[in-house]
């Protein structure tokens, strides 16, 4: 699930997080889930919703959104090493295929994206690394505020568990497999409110079974943030380092 983005530095933290767990290289994987938050959409909370109704509730509500604002925690498990990194920050998302991920523990980075380029600063380095922005970012494994627009377009879709569509907390849970293969997302697990389907935790799966767990809070819909947010400007003094 480390083919995207591509390395940039000889750094340690630049290595692949499936044989180097490291925080940076979770981080960077995270680019790529993106992940599930929606806007208001009202569901009557007395009665399990279909399949068919979960999926059009999810797929309106990912059509109202432009932009998103949110404070995020993360857990990245690696398989091979049975290690798991947690990470906390806020996010910024953007349609098409603008990010902003910044890492605030257990060590700040920022990763930004404008669509065009991806700029991956490690203050603690004082490093920014510079690629042309994949492809993907801005399809489905890559941006979920437009994949989720069209779940039955880009997923098979199926509940984690069809007995029991909902959670212990009530949340509907649905299980989306990618319909082409996606070298970074296998699978993806998303634990939905009903109430308004606004995502409250996804779980990205790669091809090895490497996991990264992301739970969403103070979730704002459509606070109109500016293009200017999704380009980075290195700080003086800061190599800059081009792929």
């Amino acid at each position: 699930m480390r083919t995207w983005p591509p390395s940039t530095s000889s750094s340690r933290r630049s290595k692949s997080w499936v044989s180097s767990p490291r925080p940076a290289a979770g981080r960077r994987l995270l680019t790529l889930c993106l992940l599930a938050l929606a806007a208001p959409a009202p569901l009557g909370a007395a009665t399990a919703p279909s399949l068919d109704e979960a999926v059009q509730h999810l797929e309106a509500a990912y059509r109202q959104v432009r932009d998103l604002k949110a404070d995020f925690q993360q857990a990245a498990f690696n398989r091979t090493s049975n290690q798991t990194l947690e990470a906390a920050g806020v996010l910024y998302l953007k349609k098409p295929g603008k990010l902003r991920w910044e890492y605030t523990r257990p060590t700040p980075q920022e990763i930004v994206s404008d669509g065009a380029n991806l700029w991956v600063y490690t203050p603690e380095l004082r490093q920014v690394n510079v690629s042309p922005a994949p492809e993907a970012l801005a399809g489905p494994a890559g941006s979920f505020l437009q994949g989720l627009g069209e779940v039955r377009q880009q997923f098979q879709v199926r509940f984690l568990d069809p007995a029991q569509p909902t959670d212990r907390d009530g949340l509907v849970v649905l299980d989306l497999t990618p319909r082409r293969p996606q070298p970074l997302m296998a699978r993806l697990v998303l634990s939905v409110d009903p109430a308004r389907w606004l995502a409250r935790k996804a779980v990205v799966y790669d091809q090895l079974g490497n996991t990264v767990t992301v739970r969403f809070l103070d979730v704002v819909v459509n606070p109109g943030l500016a293009d200017s947010l999704f380009v980075f400007t290195p700080p003086a003094g800061v190599a800059v380092i081009r792929q």
